[in-house]
């Protein structure tokens, strides 16, 4: 409790030296979010949902690049809420980045916190999203942020821009799912759907006349501003007869890439341009689970979510449309081919300057663990309990916010010691495992970086319990991601075959199954800032951890002091 009254006190403290961190000037934009309870029908049943605005999916936020906004968040739901900004770097000021207790507490139902977004590089499509419990299934929107005036796209201006936003529908309350599955320690229930623009599609009883459908015209092109929103599926994505091509991905532009299918894990955006050449028709756009976990084969072959593209005209339209060629859900072999073609663009707007060499070097291992019960009782493999780690810490969430206890030098809170290479060496990816390696430690451990030190992470899946892919995502930060691969990471061989010259920049990275990769970044950007998997029951596990950005010697260089209205512990 002291630790509470201590925090309320020094915010008090800050807002009367600093006036606050946040100052609106008249040309910034001010919006409104209003979080609050809604009657939603998906699957024949109706349940309450939170959202914002009355939304589901949530109100787009229009941007242009370099831009600030001002969001007032009102929590007129009936639980706690925090929104983060995901993908905006938030230059010197993590005050507002939203994840829960580790750059703030969450924002009480009844109360307010007005949430700055800051935007600086970032150009094409990011998403907001709710950062507590797993609100965020509901709480989700798109960010779209357009090139600054005077300047342009890098490829031919689009007819029309679609965000199409991919999630998944429990008919149960989605908290209830959460709590249920860590009061057994097994694996939470899976979602009873995947949605396109928050309908399962055709497909499903009850959805047929509310299916998401894009009408285009015969040889128009269209801009899918594509994001996975889902809390716990990779998906692969298409559209019947049609080619898609990448030019963007997590609000940074790439050399066009044209595939059938994309692969976007749960956190990621994809930018692509639709041709509408094909003979007028409709054409289904289809999603499915991609996933190597064999026990819900079943429902990853009967969960395919829909929407229509139909063609303006007069024509008597194939019934049923035609039907995207997917992968089989466990296709590992199609899930990296979007990420192996993945290239910045690199011209003179928008540079390429990834660090070529490294002042800090550090390997993480990723894993999904499990702790012992007793009497084998709980509903994890062999009786446990399910965790996951990052080096084998399962981290422990605080009840005070990383961020304010090292901005006010509060002890006790946090550790600083989390390990920068593998606290055990073994084959990570053996068929087979010794039991020994399956129980992590836990703690509420971060790393403390230099300012402006140029640092290399190595992800490094394991087959400690289940092999599966891994979402990373960094807060505060874009990286590079300069190489990846299958098997273990070789020190020695695997650098002398990353991509220095243009490797896509992004802010969320699945780990391969069984695989690793490596990303780059500048620690530029002072602050707290958290890095997890963007699975859901991963993170719920425990597989994250945060960073600590020193400042740097000169004014600009130093974290802006914190708002006035931080919602308090």
């Amino acid at each position: 409790m002291w630790l509470i009254m201590k925090v309320f006190l020094l915010q008090i403290l800050a807002f009367l030296v600093f006036g606050g961190g946040i100052h609106c000037q008249a040309s910034t934009r001010r919006l409104t979010f209003v979080v609050r309870e809604a009657s939603y029908t998906r699957l024949c049943s109706a349940k309450n949902i939170l959202t914002v605005n009355g939304k589901f999916p949530g109100p787009t936020i229009y941007a242009t690049k370099g831009e600030t906004i001002i969001v007032d968040v009102y929590n007129k739901g009936n639980e706690n809420v925090t929104i983060h900004w995901h993908g905006v770097t938030m230059p010197r000021y993590p005050w507002t980045d939203g994840p829960e207790y580790i750059t703030q507490c969450p924002i009480q139902p009844g109360s307010k916190f007005t949430q700055k977004i800051i935007l600086s590089t970032e150009e094409g499509t990011l998403w907001w999203h709710a950062h507590s419990d797993w609100t965020r299934a509901t709480v989700h929107g798109a960010i779209i942020i357009y090139p600054k005036n005077g300047t342009k796209y890098p490829f031919h201006k689009p007819d029309r821009e679609v965000p199409i936003i991919l999630g998944e529908w429990w008919k149960n309350d989605v908290n209830a799912v959460r709590d249920e599955g860590l009061a057994t320690g097994g694996d939470p229930d899976p979602s009873d759907a995947l949605l396109i623009n928050g309908q399962p599609g055709d497909l499903y009883p009850c959805s047929k006349s509310d299916t998401f459908k894009l009408t285009v015209d015969h040889g128009k092109t269209y801009l899918l501003r594509i994001i996975n929103a889902a809390l716990q599926e990779a998906l692969f994505f298409s559209i019947a007869k049609h080619k898609m091509t990448v030019v963007g991905t997590d609000g940074s532009y790439t050399k066009p890439l044209t595939r059938d299918f994309i692969t976007i894990f749960p956190g990621q955006t994809y930018d692509v341009l639709l041709e509408a050449n094909q003979r007028p028709d409709h054409y289904y756009m289809a999603a499915i689970t991609y996933s190597v976990a064999p026990k819900y084969q079943d429902f990853y072959d009967n969960t395919t979510t829909t929407a229509i593209v139909q063609y303006n005209g007069y024509y008597t339209p194939s019934s049923p449309p035609s039907f995207p060629l997917l992968p089989a859900y466990n296709d590992t072999n199609a899930s990296v081919q979007v990420m192996a073609g993945l290239r910045s663009l690199v011209d003179a707007e928008h540079p390429c300057n990834v660090p070529l060499s490294t002042s800090t070097n550090l390997i993480y291992t990723v894993s999904v663990n499990s702790y012992p019960c007793v009497n084998n009782s709980c509903a994890g493999a062999n009786g446990t309990r399910f965790s996951s780690s990052i080096n084998n810490i399962s981290f422990d969430t605080p009840t005070v916010d990383i961020l304010q206890a090292y901005y006010y030098n509060i002890s006790g809170v946090y550790g600083d010691k989390f390990p920068s290479d593998l606290p055990l060496v073994f084959d990570f990816t053996a068929d087979y495992l010794p039991l020994i390696y399956q129980l992590p430690s836990s703690g509420t451990e971060v790393r403390v970086l230099e300012y402006n030190s140029t640092v290399e992470i190595v992800f490094q899946g394991t087959n400690v319990l289940a092999a599966t892919h891994h979402p990373m995502h960094l807060h505060g930060y874009s990286f590079y991601v300069v190489g990846w691969g299958f098997g273990n990471f070789d020190g020695n061989k695997d650098p002398l075959r990353y991509n220095l010259v243009d490797p896509p920049f992004q802010n969320t990275i699945s780990v391969p199954s069984n695989g690793w990769v490596a990303i780059r970044f500048e620690a530029s950007n002072p602050g707290v800032w958290f890095m997890h998997c963007h699975v859901e029951r991963h993170l719920t596990w425990g597989m994250e951890t945060a960073f600590i950005m020193k400042n740097g010697k000169h004014p600009e260089a130093q974290m802006l002091p914190p708002p006035s209205d931080m919602p308090p512990c």
